[in-house]
């Protein structure tokens, strides 16, 4: 690496279904020059010996032997989510790359969730929410929450 110049970090893609998010890969591009795999797989020669780490973003791209012997200065391999089980990290260290990963970054998150969802579940809230669209009326023509509903209406489910 030159002086001056900002590692290499191997991506999937930026945006569309499975690249790295736009927002993400501007704040990326700060410290780092991203190469997408359609840039390196177009041009391996001159691109694999400038990669020294690979940025995982939802299990993409997918790291196999193949890859990790492409790369002779791969240093760390920068996993975006909670678990590594999608990495082969007993292959990885033989080629003395190194795994990160951000094991308590989204757990509060994922608990709001998860008790959102039992609490949606348990007070039968999606079905609720169906109704005040379609109309009370709607399943089996008879009303289940109010007895009459105009569009101006609003109901409270759940409660």
């Amino acid at each position: 690496m030159a002086e001056g110049e900002l590692p290499a970090v191997l991506i999937l893609d930026i945006g569309g279904t499975h690249g790295v998010l736009e927002d993400l890969a501007t704040l990326l591009k700060k410290h780092f020059h991203l190469i997408t795999m359609k840039e390196f797989l177009g041009n391996k020669e001159e691109m694999r010996k400038k990669i020294q780490s690979v940025f995982v973003f939802e299990c993409r791209p997918t790291i196999d032997r193949e890859l990790l012997e492409g790369l002779p200065n791969l240093k760390v391999i920068a996993n975006s989510g909670v678990g590594v089980d999608h990495l082969d990290l007993k292959m990885i260290s033989s080629f003395g790359v190194k795994v990160t990963n951000t094991p308590h970054a989204v757990a509060d998150p994922t608990a709001d969730i998860g008790i959102a969802l039992m609490l949606a579940s348990a007070r039968r809230l999606v079905e609720g929410s169906v109704l005040n669209f379609l109309g009370p009326s709607y399943f089996f023509g008879t009303p289940r929450f109010c007895c009459e509903r105009d569009d101006l209406s609003e109901s409270i489910f759940g409660m």
